[in-house]
């Protein structure tokens, strides 16, 4: 069994959300995985912007993991670029990403 997670928050409800990140975070502190991938999709990345709960654990995962990612499609769609950059997440095309991510034996958990 693969020992890699893509954690994806994708949901507009913040304690699905926090949950989520809350796992993202816990699996790198306490090695719990070997590698864990953190994205944002869809109107997660509005709520991330309004969230602190999800911003603190946002910069506990940067602390110890290092960068998260968001749709630069949905991102460049709602002209939230800057306010995600400046959180130090960086917009990327995802879909792709994460089908990649998959054959590379990512084990998808979805938020």
């Amino acid at each position: 069994m693969s020992d890699k997670v893509v954690v994806i928050i994708s949901t507009s409800e913040a304690e699905k959300a926090r949950t989520g990140m809350m796992y993202a975070v816990n699996a790198v502190l306490n090695n719990w995985m070997a590698d864990v991938k953190l994205i944002f999709f869809g109107p997660a990345q509005e709520l991330l912007l309004e969230d602190i709960v999800m911003k603190d654990f946002l910069i506990q995962f940067q602390q110890a993991e290092g960068k998260a990612v968001s749709c630069k499609f949905i991102v460049d769609r709602d002209e939230i670029d800057k306010e995600t950059s400046a959180l130090g997440v960086k917009s990327e095309y995802v879909g792709s990403m994460i089908s990649d991510l998959i054959k590379d034996g990512y084990i998808p958990m979805v938020w």
